[in-house]
């Protein structure tokens, strides 16, 4: 008996040339009989979004914030309309990788379409988590995690009752600064906070790792994700990079997912609806790994994280705030026109100045995204910052 071929899955891929951009293009790339690429959306990299097009005879495309008097090709789309009637189009997933707030109107145009969403912009739920949620129950929509702690997390819990699940446990590496002095933090370049010892990540992502702001954003993300208070979501630093993130139920089993540190792997797992593909992925041998070192996160070193579950907890639009007020902090970090040390207190100082509103529709979300925006450009090099 013959086992008919699988049908190809129709990706449309949101932020095509950004660090998951391409390493998703890299397995679609690789399994033509599983994947076809019909749409893309770039944030400005005209050039890369013409070779992605080239290379995969993509027809649908959009530019969100082109580069003055960028002359775009023929058919393009270009602004954040264009990138969501890109998300919106006929289509089986859609991968949403674009940098930072950006992400939120063409994640909620996909959700809106009903389509499958693979979301890997954290942000789009730290924002707007309740108003995801509710789109995509309205529509019927599903979102599958990209982000290799959150799947790891939603691969340990498949088949699980969530009433069975005592915590869940996301891991960091801890980022370059895990040892050293904290008192050294003032002095920490740019440079120095892009040099990643595990992932190669986009440069935000990256100075997220650093001051784990990233992880403190995970919290919220998988609150929201797995309808998990949280009281139940913990962190825990792991500088290998080998376990990605555990379960640990209620009569004390403990499920962890572990693997070489490599992207594709959670990005396949969502481009597939859950169907491991073979050979993705370098497999990891246990019996060469190192001993597995799980180690509890210095308040002190890194505040970042009891920030954004405090911002979490309050709810409404305080987590929307605290990312905003947090890519306003690391663009000037990465400037030049705020310390390292500071970038965490000026989050903090506009999260506390934010309004108690809550998250009730995209507009106040919106005007929550700007007014952070504001509130914490204003604040930069206020001396109250180095305190």
């Amino acid at each position: 008996m013959t086992v008919p071929a699988p049908e190809r899955r129709r990706v449309v891929l949101l932020g095509a040339t950004g660090s998951i951009g391409r390493q998703a293009c890299d397995v679609i790339a690789r399994y033509p009989e599983r994947f076809e690429l019909v749409g893309a959306v770039a944030g400005r990299d005209v050039t890369a979004l013409e070779a992605v097009a080239e290379r995969f005879g993509v027809r649908k495309l959009a530019v969100v914030d082109p580069a003055p008097a960028t002359s775009l090709p023929e058919g393009w789309g270009s602004g954040v309309e264009a990138a969501c009637d890109v998300a919106s189009m006929e289509c089986d997933v859609v991968c949403v990788a674009i940098t930072g707030a950006a992400a939120l109107r063409p994640a909620l145009a996909a959700l809106d379409a009903g389509r499958l969403a693979a979301i890997a912009t954290k942000e789009v739920l730290v924002m707007a988590g309740d108003l995801v949620r509710e789109r995509a129950a309205k529509s019927g929509a599903r979102i599958i995690p990209v982000d290799s702690e959150h799947s790891a997390l939603w691969q340990c819990l498949r088949g699980e009752a969530r009433g069975s699940v005592a915590r869940v446990v996301l891991t960091a590496s801890g980022g370059p600064f895990r040892e050293r002095p904290a008192g050294t933090f003032a002095s920490i370049t740019p440079a120095e906070a892009l040099n990643h010892p595990t992932w190669r990540m986009g440069p935000k992502v990256t100075i997220d790792s650093a001051t784990m702001m990233n992880k403190g954003l995970e919290v919220i993300e998988a609150h929201f994700l797995f309808d998990m208070d949280y009281a139940r979501v913990e962190v825990a630093i792991h500088p290998d990079s080998l376990v990605h993130s555990y379960v640990e139920f209620c009569d004390g089993a403990i499920v962890a997912q572990l693997g070489v540190p490599d992207m594709r792997v959670p990005i396949s797992l969502a481009l597939s609806d859950g169907e491991r593909l073979p050979g993705v992925g370098p497999s990891l041998d246990l019996r060469e790994a190192p001993p597995l070192r799980l180690l509890p996160v210095d308040p002190q070193r890194f505040p970042a994280v009891g920030l954004a579950r405090t911002a979490g907890e309050r709810g409404g639009l305080a987590p929307c705030v605290l990312n905003a007020a947090n890519e306003v902090a690391v663009a000037a970090f990465l400037d030049g026109r705020c310390r390292f040390d500071e970038i965490v207190p000026l989050v903090a100082a506009t999260v506390e100045a934010a309004p108690a509103d809550s998250a009730t529709s995209l507009d106040a979300i919106l005007e929550a995204d700007a007014w952070a925006r504001r509130e914490a450009s204003s604040r930069l090099g206020r001396e109250v910052l180095a305190g």
